[in-house]
């Protein structure tokens, strides 16, 4: 398998951070915390197969999050890492959990996490990304164009207008772009997370983007037992660069290191 690029900011004193973007992403998705990050963790960015600059899983294995969780595994063993802290949005949550399961992460951070819905989702009635391959040229010229832009960018951002130029194409288009898309999405709607018998050495934050319009909260009993469940005010589904100083805090926060010292909007304790 082809491997991508790795994105790192090093810090030797500090605990490793290991962040997984969601379904259709890349690591571009991070790039507005990585700075708030760094001081404190060893951040490690990865594009997950079949995303961004990775190739897909080898064989034609199904890319479930299971699946992807064994492949990141064996990309951190290249990396030297052993049991990361994981963090991860949407998909990429869902791929820390089951790292969590497998004994492979120091601590799990979720934001907006996938498969933690009640009974599995079911195939789609349309391919979007098919559609959204066939008009990519077109999608391209819009994407310079901020009205429909920042329309495409509010599926998953509660401020799209908060997202460069350059990042916001990168997304769209990485979307459109991505290999393995149409088979991580019928893998992520076939399954559901299941949290019995999760490792209870393994602390757990779930967060979710009360201005999330793809996933509602996740249901309690898709949690695992005494995961720390937040509700973020103010962001949608991919929150990064709705607001970059709490997300930080959160994925500080739940990797154990305690009080996030910046400015921002403060995550509430769901009821």
């Amino acid at each position: 398998m082809q491997k991508a690029p790795v994105l790192t900011t090093l810090n030797e004193a500090r605990e490793p951070l290991l962040l997984l973007h969601g379904l259709g992403g890349s690591r571009v998705v991070w790039e507005p915390v990585l700075g708030l990050l760094a001081p404190e963790r060893d951040v490690t960015v990865l594009d997950m197969p079949g995303f961004g600059e990775a190739a897909p899983l080898p064989g034609g294995l199904e890319p479930s999050a299971a699946n992807l969780a064994a492949a990141i595994v064996s990309r951190c063993e290249e990396l030297g890492l052993e049991r990361p802290h994981v963090a991860g949005n949407s998909l990429g949550a869902w791929v820390a959990l089951e790292m969590g399961r497998q004994g492979r992460a120091a601590s799990v951070t979720c934001l907006s996490p996938a498969g933690l819905w009640r009974s599995p989702l079911g195939a789609r009635r349309r391919d979007p990304q098919r559609w959204a391959r066939r008009l990519r040229p077109l999608i391209s010229m819009a994407l310079r164009l901020r009205a429909p832009r920042e329309a495409m960018l509010r599926t998953f951002a509660a401020h799209p207008e908060r997202i460069p130029v350059e990042q916001g194409r990168q997304l769209v288009l990485g979307w459109i772009d991505a290999s393995d898309y149409a088979g991580a999405n019928r893998a992520m709607r076939t399954h559901l997370f299941d949290p019995a018998g999760y490792p209870q050495d393994v602390p757990v934050t779930i967060a979710w983007g009360e201005l999330d319009r793809l996933v509602g909260p996740p249901k309690p009993e898709r949690r695992p037992a005494d995961a720390r469940f937040l509700t973020l005010p103010g962001v949608g589904h991919t929150p990064t660069w709705d607001d970059p100083e709490l997300i930080a805090r959160v994925l500080l926060e739940g990797s154990g290191l305690g009080e996030f010292s910046g400015r921002g909007s403060r995550p509430e304790e769901a009821r």
